[in-house]
């Protein structure tokens, strides 16, 4: 997930950043304000890491949800083609 991702769905992952990462406050998540390396840092001053523990945690968060994310389109696109595929069918019926 790269920075302009992460920042466009800031508000939506707030609740999974706190849940994945129950040390960080509200005040980290604001200051960090869906910022990845202000982020790291946070959890490098929570939780004691590394920046190099920080980044790996905090790219498995991501990395999870990018795989979340994709796996929702691909869900999406195959029920858009159901529809498609329903409505054809119906249109197909109603010519007979």
């Amino acid at each position: 997930m790269n920075n302009d991702t992460l920042q466009g769905q800031w508000k939506q992952l707030r609740g999974n950043i706190k849940t994945a990462f129950g040390k960080l406050t509200d005040d980290d998540l604001l200051q960090a304000d869906g910022n990845a390396d202000k982020m790291q840092g946070a959890l490098q001053e929570r939780y004691g890491y590394t920046k190099e523990q920080a980044q790996t945690e905090w790219n498995k968060f991501t990395q999870s949800h990018t795989d979340q994310e994709e796996n929702a389109k691909a869900d999406l696109n195959a029920a858009a083609a159901n529809i498609a595929a329903a409505t054809a069918h119906v249109k197909d019926a109603a010519k007979r």
